[in-house]
């Protein structure tokens, strides 16, 4: 499901600072952050980037399928979201990660003005335009947040957790 919305279901917050509603964050968050402005080999810098988080926080090495197939949807949604991005958007800004028990988040943080959305009618054998068609099916909730009066937007994802 594709949502704008200021405040997003997971209740994570947008800001890993601790900016935002201190009520709505859980204590036991872990924000990564990675400023991508001005690099190169961005999607490759991204995915490595994520995986590491995902290491520390101990979704790898994976002990099961379960969580191996967990810890590749989260690389695929951050590939496809900062993909998106230096397509459309001008590039990215800033790939933000945070994870909880419960859910992990991806944001990316970019300058774009558009709107992303799914590709529809959604054609398997069509090459491109596949990115938010595999963002909205593997993630739990998706959508943009943008600050009113200033350009640009954070384009989110936010992913189960896996079993323990």
């Amino acid at each position: 499901m594709s949502t704008t919305r200021q405040h997003p279901p997971g209740g994570l917050g947008r800001e890993p600072d601790g900016t935002g509603t201190a009520s709505a964050v859980p204590a036991d968050r872990q924000w990564r952050t990675l400023s991508l402005r001005e690099a190169t080999g961005i999607v490759p810098m991204a995915r490595d980037f994520a995986r590491q988080a995902l290491h520390d926080w101990g979704w790898l090495p994976a002990s099961g399928a379960d969580r191996k197939a967990a810890a590749e949807d989260v690389l695929l949604v951050v590939s496809e979201l900062v993909t998106n991005a230096c397509l459309h958007a001008g590039g990215p800004d800033e790939l933000r990660i945070a994870w909880s028990p419960k859910v992990l988040r991806v944001e990316v943080v970019d300058g774009g003005a558009g709107q992303p959305a799914p590709r529809t009618p959604h054609r398997a054998g069509r090459p491109g335009g596949h990115g938010m068609f595999i963002v909205q099916r593997l993630c739990l909730d998706w959508g943009v947040a943008r600050t009113p009066e200033q350009p640009g937007k954070t384009v989110w994802a936010e992913l189960a957790a896996p079993p323990a």
